[in-house]
């Protein structure tokens, strides 16, 4: 029996944070049970088929497992998207990143110009009760969502942010989306959540924002029409009733978390 050395501890933890990941990754999308699934099934096989080697029972499940991966990447293509996406550009391989490249980030006071923007729009929609849906890009990129809205391509500008979800306008049903500085479009159609933790009282707004959220690392802003009252989506979790400090703290966070 070889002992056990280094390597196999490295081997261990290497597992273990894939799996960490997969897990969080699933939990935030809202398909953990499909996880646990996926996973019973995998011990299941081990067993029967490398361990006990149980022949008839090994070999059923050796096909399931030829085809299994093809239809999980099928199945869950976001997720691993994003998973290899937060893999790549975890904050604990920044420092290599910029061992090589010097790449310009956003101070605190450089990320005032984009955020303060939003915030005062959002207030002012919060308090007229008009209804709005912003998304603010991260490192997953977003054009296949803005692809099913209109082109805008403007600098972010409180005006134009209320303008556009005016009551009247064409565009204020959809979702705007604002990546590298700048208002991408508007109405655009977003994934709609099926999370059943999520409140009746909240409508497809709130449902599309965390939507997004599970399928991205995005950040999505909610203005109710409700209440008025402004929520944030990200990374899966919903958070409600936001004051305008609340709000700056999160967009300056989606501004400098470089």
């Amino acid at each position: 029996m070889m002992p056990f050395g280094l390597r196999d501890a490295l081997d261990i933890l290497i597992m273990a944070l894939l799996l960490y990941y997969l897990y969080r990754i699933m939990k935030e999308s809202g398909t953990i049970n499909i996880f646990f699934g996926v996973l019973s099934f995998i011990v299941v096989w081990v067993l029967a088929s490398q361990i006990l080697e149980m022949k008839l029972i090994g070999t059923v499940l050796d096909k399931f497992m030829s085809i299994g991966l093809l239809v999980l990447v099928i199945l869950f293509q976001d997720q691993i998207k994003r998973f290899l996406v937060e893999l790549g550009d975890h904050k604990r391989w920044r420092f290599l990143r910029n061992l090589f490249h010097h790449a310009k980030h956003e101070t605190a006071n450089e990320s005032r110009q984009y955020v303060l923007p939003i915030v005062y729009a959002c207030m002012s929609m919060s308090k007229s009760k008009t209804g709005a849906l912003i998304v603010i890009q991260q490192d997953i990129p977003l054009e296949s969502y803005e692809r099913s809205g209109d082109c805008i391509n403007a600098n972010i500008n409180s005006r134009l942010i209320e303008n556009i979800f005016f009551k009247n306008s064409p565009l204020h049903d959809g979702a705007m989306i604002i990546a590298d500085n700048r208002i991408k479009a508007a109405g655009c159609i977003l994934p709609v959540s099926h999370d059943t933790s999520v409140p009746r009282s909240l409508g497809l707004r709130h449902r599309s924002a965390l939507g997004i959220a599970q399928a991205t690392d995005a950040f999505a802003i909610v203005v109710s029409e409700e209440t008025g009252y402004i929520s944030v989506a990200h990374r899966g979790k919903l958070s409600t009733r936001l004051s305008s400090t609340d709000l700056e703290h999160l967009l300056s966070e989606a501004w400098t978390k470089e």
